[in-house]
């Protein structure tokens, strides 16, 4: 099916919404959208049509052009949509693929540009009366990605393409983008997505993870490896995302954890992924641990990796971990429980760091995810709800209230700092309220969470779009009148709390 117009106006709107200098400019385009009955992503409609084109920055900043034959320009790839496609953004990396070879794992979208073009141009098409074309606008959508390897081949689209040219910034063809483009940082390294722990006790051992074997299903399958995982909208940094990993993975909860690396693993397309290593002592025993994902836990002397199947990047940080460690000293070997602080190495050697003192959890503690909701009620009775982005990893092009997880904080400054951050409002301590707390959990696998609404009684500020590639929209509705696509607890809730009952619990079984 061609792409919706849904799915291209939440695109435009969240551009716009980054770019509101550009609505003026952008007004063919938006009026193209609200006309019923137009298929703006097909080639043959000659008011006006979608393409997408595909901005590759290599490892020096220069960007990727290429000679578009039929019109004798050097223009970046890109071009028009297919019935196929599902995004925007999947077009142009089609397009980029189909017209340069560049195979799909070459590049990778820049991060904050995942599904929001860097670029929206509006131009006109010269007729083409040989293949009966007349004259037209194309309305190009530009997207941003980064070149992942330093070699890649190229298997130009010959009868489209005469070649490829990589330009420095000041020589990109196209005056709008060449200006956004020098206000980017090109020339950076790719900012890692994933985030390992490297886990170690007072013995000089690591603790290491034994994957499911799920050929082609997950990364390693089968073999041994750091606990850790990928960057989720939630996390402000990727120390939350290893602290969220360990506790939905295993229930850990270290108490300091430190950058160590970054490393870089490949998948066996060729593509290279930044990962975030973090270091961290614990000293108690995984077989007490409540492991969500993987075969089991255990830990290794250094000396015994050869014997395990194990990635030669995992070994070597391994390695280079425990060669910079102090002598290991001689005393009892700690059991299972709280461990023992070994006695400190002689000067000048630093003392090691204090171990875990907490016990393990007894057998079935299962960690709860905290998050917090505001309750925002009107005098009108109206309350807040927020459309999420069509590309949000929860509740997709689904109405919600204003959330978000606690992080390193206590849940009503992380009301308040979600509040500021998601939607430009302004809320003071004293003005929060408890109204209704939901205990749920959606499938077997996925972790409970407790989901604490609060009540602002008062605030300052008019709700604006701070993060666009989280919400789309914000409205405010009668509680009598909920709109359909309603995330389910978020109803739940709102109902109880116009009730006035505190606590509710939904997705357990009966």
């Amino acid at each position: 099916m061609p792409l919706s117009h849904h799915h291209i106006r939440t695109t435009v709107d969240t551009y716009l919404a980054r770019n509101p200098h550009e609505r003026e400019q952008l007004s063919v385009l938006l009026d193209a959208l609200d006309r019923p009955g137009e298929d703006i992503t097909s080639r043959s409609t000659f008011t006006g049509h979608v393409t997408c084109g595909a901005i590759v920055v290599d490892q020096f900043g220069r960007i990727l052009h290429v000679l578009h034959l039929a019109s004798g320009k050097v223009l970046v790839p890109g071009g028009h949509t297919e019935p196929t496609d599902d995004s925007l953004a999947a077009v142009a990396l089609r397009e980029l693929h189909e017209e340069t070879g560049f195979p799909p794992g070459a590049v990778t979208p820049w991060p904050g540009y995942e599904t929001v073009p860097l670029d929206i141009d509006i131009h006109d098409i010269d007729a083409r009366p040989g293949k009966g074309e007349p004259g037209h606008q194309h309305f190009d959508l530009r997207f941003l990605f980064r070149l992942q390897t330093t070699e890649v081949s190229v298997a130009l689209q010959e009868e489209e393409v005469g070649g490829i040219e990589w330009r420095p910034v000041d020589r990109v063809t196209s005056p709008a983008l060449r200006n956004k483009l020098l206000k980017l940082p090109l020339s950076v390294e790719p900012e890692a997505a994933n985030a390992s722990a490297l886990i170690y006790n007072d013995r000089g051992e690591y603790l290491l993870h034994l994957r499911d074997y799920f050929p082609g299903q997950i990364w390693e399958p089968g073999m041994w490896s750091l606990l850790g995982g990928g960057r989720e909208p939630q996390d402000a940094t990727l120390e939350h995302t290893v602290r969220r990993e360990l506790a939905e993975e295993a229930g850990l909860d270290l108490a300091d954890l430190s950058p160590f690396a970054t490393e870089y693993a490949s998948h066996d397309d060729g593509t290279t992924v930044p990962i975030a290593v973090y270091a961290g002592r614990w000293n108690g025993d995984p077989r007490e641990l409540r492991l969500t994902e993987g075969v089991m836990l255990a830990w290794f002397a250094p000396d015994d990796l050869h014997r395990l199947r194990i990635a030669d990047t995992t070994s070597a940080l391994v390695r280079r971990h425990a060669a910079g460690l102090p002598p290991m000293q001689s005393g009892p070997e700690p059991g299972p429980g709280p461990a023992t602080a070994p006695a400190p190495a002689p000067a000048p050697a630093p003392a090691p760091a204090p171990a875990e003192h907490r016990p393990p959890s007894p057998h079935g503690t299962v960690p709860h995810i905290i998050g917090v909701h505001l309750y925002l009620e009107r005098p009108d009775g109206t309350v807040l709800l927020g459309l999420r982005h069509p590309d949000s990893a929860f509740a997709p092009s689904t109405w919600h209230v204003l959330a978000g997880h606690c992080e390193q904080e206590n849940a009503i400054d992380c009301l308040i700092r979600e509040a500021r951050e998601e939607a430009g409002l302004r809320i003071e301590r004293q003005d929060v309220e408890l109204v209704h707390v939901v205990h749920h959990i959606g499938q077997p696998r996925n972790p409970p969470r407790m989901a604490l609404f609060f009540r602002a009684r008062t605030w300052g500020g008019e709700p604006v779009l701070r993060e666009p590639d989280k919400c789309t929209q914000w409205k405010f509705w009668d509680p009598a009148a909920l709109p359909d696509d309603l995330v389910p607890y978020t109803r739940l809730a709102i109902t109880k709390i116009q009730n006035g009952e505190p606590y509710s619990e939904t997705g357990w079984p009966a």
